[in-house]
């Protein structure tokens, strides 16, 4: 370990297994109970016993539609209950699935099916069916559609009761032998990141590597038959579909959901247990402290007793005994009615997908609500790191979980070895060995510190790949190119990493800017000038913004920042070689870009004078 300045190994004995073991327990010890309460009010939950049913008649009807064990099948769908029955079906009949995200298009939609050669796809509704329908067009070969909603179903397209109906009459004891043929180290499911190419990845996860990391996190977090949850995070990102499992696992009933309508759900479904990204608790933290006139003077007053009662709780001291009065009617006051708010019954949330500002956990924390913070990748399964009860320290995301070793190598770069490791990127073996060596260290490009008792810091990303908030990878070089292609763009930053959205700073291409000003009658002359003329920027925007038409949701820039200067050797912003400083860039500019963020900000391109 000569090459590393800090190691860190969290022992454990974690048995070898798979996801239809962790499912065949499950369902054998809480067969009559809800797994998911489709309304959330036990009107039409879906028992242990009806899930091994459907995931009976799911598996054999993906067989007689011609798929074998190792084939591909994708999801095309938001959360719903029929996600996790397409996804049990497959993994008992050993089809490896290939989760897509609803918001991406038609466009990107097509390339992971090709390139993962997946025969068949799930999909939602209407809206997901015509997206396939024209990714299908350039495939190499035919695909089967099953649609979920029946009202869709028809040209081609199979409704799912019907699909489920092909394998009506399996016989139980054939579905359990082919499900149990399942080995640890076969291929579970294939989750698609990009990388700062633009073009994803397939990880290829096994079902020991989510296994493993299911029956290490539970060791951690303590879920059981009494709690509720909602799934309300993509289940196309492997942290809330991993978390899913190990609910599922435990007897937790869980209830889908969506980010829109997690704040009503909330306080409809009373959860006891929940798990996040950052932005949610953002956005929490963003509408309490809103509050204005006599109501925000209290909130505030409130925010700073619990923020110090909190402190008081990181360094294992006691507050006063006037603390600990102004607590109480700051618990009254302010305090309850948050927790009210997240249902009032909630154990504890878990937060990852991005790093949390450690004040917004602080603020929570001040006011009873427990948020625990982890860290994982994709290639990761997820977890690598988490927060618990027991060992809690705000600004880190906890120690590694059972059976995993860190490594901070001598550049920072956080290097993990584990169970959960992926198998590898599918088809890239070259990008494979660049970032798992031979001994199975995992390069996780990310910065970090590591504390003598292995509590794990996050300070900065080895590459430029940028994290939103929401957790959703955006890659600038990307948006960059489709930028640059355009003429009125000379230069271009994108920025956002830990935002709510990513937005591009651009140096125009000014001269082909004034030209059309003339012919315009603009007379608007010099690179301040034309910025600062509403006929110019209004031109920009429909340009810039035109080109964003083939991303997907959460890769499009919000805001645009028009900059007069360029960027050069000369003010620090490029190296000798003409790259672009991007750490120099969003220094000088951390005025603009701040104001792209700011609550009562509503125009899309802003210049800087």
């Amino acid at each position: 370990m000569s090459d590393t300045v800090n190691y860190y190994a969290s022992p454990a004995d974690i048995p070898s297994g798979t996801l239809v073991d962790l499912f065949l327990d499950a369902v054998g010890r809480l067969g009559g109970r809800a797994a998911y309460d489709v309304t959330g009010e036990g009107a039409r939950a879906l028992t242990y016993d009806r899930v091994r049913d459907v995931a009976r008649r799911g598996a054999a009807a993906l067989a007689r539609s011609g798929l074998k064990r190792g084939d591909r099948a994708a999801i095309l769908s938001e959360n719903r209950p029929e996600w996790a029955l397409a996804d049990w079906s497959c993994l008992c009949a050993g089809v490896i699935d290939v989760p897509i995200y609803d918001t991406l298009t038609a466009h990107q939609v097509a390339y992971i099916l090709e390139d993962s050669g997946a025969a068949l796809v799930f999909v939602s509704d209407a809206e997901q069916l015509e997206k396939v329908r024209e990714a299908a067009d350039g495939l190499a070969k035919a695909i089967e559609v099953v649609v979920f909603d029946a009202a869709a179903a028809g040209d081609g397209a199979v409704a799912w009761d019907d699909f489920l109906a092909r394998g009506d009459d399996a016989a139980l004891d054939d579905f359990l032998a082919e499900a149990k043929r399942a080995g640890p180290g076969d291929v579970a499911t294939m989750i698609y990141t990009s990388g700062t190419t633009g073009k994803p990845k397939g990880v290829m996860l096994t079902h020991n590597n989510l296994s493993s990391n299911i029956r290490a996190t539970e060791r951690l977090i303590e879920v059981g038959p009494d709690d509720v949850s909602i799934s309300f995070l993509p289940l196309s990102h492997v942290l809330q579909r991993m978390v899913d499992y190990m609910f599922f696992r435990s007897g937790c009933t869980v209830t889908h959901g969506a980010i829109d309508t997690v704040a009503a759900d909330m306080k409809r479904l009373r959860p006891t247990v929940l798990v996040s990204v950052p932005r949610l608790y953002e956005k929490v933290y963003q509408k309490v402290l809103d509050a204005g006139g006599v109501k925000g003077r209290l909130v505030a007053w409130a925010a700073g007793v619990g923020r110090r009662c909190a402190l008081h709780g990181e360094a294992g001291t006691a507050p006063s005994f006037l603390l600990k009065l102004q607590y109480k009617v700051a618990d009254s006051l302010v305090f309850a009615k948050i927790r009210l708010a997240v249902g009032g019954r909630l154990r504890f949330f878990v937060s990852g997908g991005a790093a949390l500002a450690p004040e917004i956990n602080r603020f929570f924390l001040g006011a009873g609500v427990t948020i625990l913070e982890g860290y994982g990748l994709s290639e990761t399964s997820p977890v690598t790191n988490v927060n618990t009860i027991e060992h809690f320290r705000i600004g880190t995301v906890g120690r590694p979980v059972p059976g995993t070793e860190i490594r901070i190598a001598d550049d920072g770069e956080i290097l993990i070895r584990g169970p959960q490791v992926m198998k590898g990127y599918y088809g890239r073996d070259e990008l494979t060995r660049e970032v798992i060596s031979d001994d199975g260290w995992f390069s996780t490009g990310d910065i970090g510190e590591l504390s003598g008792d292995g509590y794990l810091r996050i300070t900065d990303r080895k590459k430029d790949l940028i994290k939103t908030s929401g957790g959703k990878y955006v890659a600038p070089q990307l948006i960059e190119n489709l930028l640059k292609r355009n003429p009125y763009v000379d230069q271009v930053v994108v920025v956002g990493e830990g935002r709510k959205f990513c937005s591009v700073l651009v140096v125009p291409a000014f001269e082909r800017l004034e030209a059309w000003a003339q012919e315009a009658g603009v007379g608007a002359a010099g690179a301040k000038a034309l910025l600062a003329d509403p006929r110019c920027r209004a031109l920009l925007k429909e340009e810039f913004f035109a080109e964003f038409r083939d991303l997907a949701r959460f890769e499009t820039p919000k805001k645009i920042g028009l900059i007069a200067e360029p960027f050069t050797v000369g003010n620090g912003t490029l190296t000798p070689t003409q790259k672009v400083r991007r750490t120099a860039v969003t220094a000088k500019y951390a005025e603009l870009i701040e104001s792209f963020y700011r609550p009562e900000s509503v125009e899309r391109t802003m210049f800087a004078a």
